[in-house]
């Protein structure tokens, strides 16, 4: 595995792994009566929290990435044959 490969691992991973935590916590306009926007979309997310989704994904990604490095360095999965 090369450092362009490694780098094309973990971007994969961290996009999996953001768009899988992007819905946790979230409460939509039409849960809160009062939200002081007017005029949003309903569905739209009150407080999306996207910076500390995005720091989570962050350290999932990175050990998602370094089981996914281990396991293509040990050779236990021969990719070039």
């Amino acid at each position: 595995m090369n450092l362009a490969g490694a780098v094309v691992i973990y971007i994969v991973w961290w996009w999996v792994i953001f768009l899988a935590v992007l819905p946790m916590n979230v409460e939509g306009r039409w849960e809160k009566p009062d939200d002081g926007v007017e005029g949003a979309d309903p569905g739209a997310p009150t407080d999306p929290r996207l910076k500390q989704k995005a720091w989570l994904a962050t350290r999932i990604a990175f050990a998602f990435w370094l089981v996914t490095a281990a396991i293509i360095l040990s050779g236990v999965f021969n990719f070039l044959d």
